[in-house]
């Protein structure tokens, strides 16, 4: 085997550029803190890193909507409760107003607080968000969902009827925001399941007052075919008797026409109904009883609007007092609705809280994860280019001396 100069100044320029380059790669890792600064480095863990901090980014994002969206919820939260408190305190005016004592003068002074109360439910319901979105516009954001008449005070709904949804992980997403349609406006009129009210033409005293459902079965049974269009007609001495839309008597399980003689105070109950009054009415006047409420919708507005119309009306105490408590029925139903919205919040703010705390646990995991194979042994790198550092000096000064040397000289010596 020949071994020449240029072998031996070969061989010691490729030991000294791959210690150089083995040091360049260390101080490159000590410098940036990474294992892995190009995928060259490492192929497998550069997919791994790409791989991880999609993950996290994704999460981020879930993270940031979940943050939104509890900002939003939040907001809503505070906003129902305060339509609450407000709507009780229309249910105390409107039972103070069915009270025979209260003078024309009280009558109007309610009506003026019911009046304002109105005015600011309506600011309620068009409560935004931190971004300025309304709140109860449906997906229809930017625009201002409850419009009043200034002639009439009638109110109008212009947003539309979807939830807003924000996503906060794979394949599951959170409602952030709720329809106004559904919490103010499209409620069922009466119970809920049927409104009773006294003839507009009736001369007696009869107040028509609380309804109720008292046998789900017989309630049923009466509305399988269709829904109850039905008549209590009065004639002397309290005399009833109780005729369908076509005038035909209605009958018992039995078949018997369904009559009987009402007195002040007490109740009349048919086909799982129970309708309680007072006073006292007078041959002729009626009571119509329909079942049909899922149709006959009336928005919290509109209870509103009718509870002022009645009292600043100047009616009989019996017209008064007939209206306020056919509204009183109609705002238990938004209240109802106010609470039913509540609850359905709270529920998803609680899914946004748990879904939070599995990101940031998830976050922990991942992120411990990516160091493990992204960042480098600080201590293990430092020892490293020490050693190679020292390695290439040596390096160095062998080849200053091959440099200076030949076979001439070694054959010579």
């Amino acid at each position: 085997m020949r071994i020449s100069t240029s072998w031996m100044y070969q061989q010691s320029l490729s030991t000294m550029l791959n210690q150089e380059s083995e040091l360049a790669q260390t101080q490159n890792e000590v410098s940036t803190g990474n294992a892995i600064n190009v995928p060259s480095d490492n192929p497998t863990g550069a997919a791994q890193i790409v791989g991880l901090n999609h993950i996290l980014a994704e999460n981020s994002e879930y993270t940031n909507n979940i943050s939104s969206a509890n900002t939003r919820l939040s907001t809503e939260t505070s906003t129902l409760t305060s339509v609450s408190n407000l709507l009780s305190s229309v249910n105390d005016i409107a039972l103070g107003g069915i009270n025979s004592a209260m003078s024309p003068s009280d009558l109007s002074n309610m009506a003026t607080q019911l009046t304002q109360y109105r005015n600011q439910l309506v600011q309620l319901a068009n409560t935004t968000d931190a971004n300025g979105q309304a709140l109860f516009s449906g997906t229809s954001s930017t625009t201002t969902p409850f419009v009043t008449n200034s002639s009439t005070g009638a109110v109008t709904y212009a947003g539309n009827d979807q939830q807003t949804f924000v996503a906060v992980g794979t394949g599951l997403q959170v409602a952030s925001g709720d329809p106004g349609s559904s919490i103010f406006m499209n409620l069922a009129q009466g119970n809920g399941s049927f409104v009773s009210s006294a003839g507009s033409s009736n001369t007696g005293t009869l107040v028509v007052g609380a309804n109720s459902v008292t046998s789900t079965t017989a309630f049923a049974a009466a509305t399988a075919a269709g829904p109850i269009n039905d008549t209590i007609t009065f004639g002397a001495n309290g005399t009833y008797a109780v005729t369908d839309a076509a005038g035909n008597p209605v009958t018992d399980s039995s078949g018997n026409p369904i009559t009987g003689t009402y007195t002040d105070g007490g109740s009349i109950t048919f086909d799982g109904m129970s309708i309680t009054m007072s006073g006292t009415p007078a041959a002729g006047d009626t009571v119509k009883v329909q079942s049909d409420t899922a149709s006959n919708t009336q928005d919290v507005f509109t209870t509103l609007n009718n509870m002022i119309a009645a009292l600043q009306s100047g009616g009989s105490t019996t017209a008064i007092s007939n209206t306020l408590n056919r509204q009183l029925e109609s705002l238990n139903q938004a209240m109802n609705s106010v609470s039913s919205a509540q609850v359905s919040v709270g529920s998803r703010v609680d899914t946004l809280q748990q879904q939070g705390s599995s990101y940031s646990d998830l976050n922990v995991t991942y992120k411990s994860a990516l160091s493990d194979v992204q960042n480098v042994d600080m201590a293990t790198a430092i020892s490293n280019l020490s050693l190679q550092s020292t390695a290439l000096q040596a390096s160095q000064q062998v080849f200053a001396k091959v440099q200076g040397t030949s076979l001439f000289n070694y054959l010579q010596g």
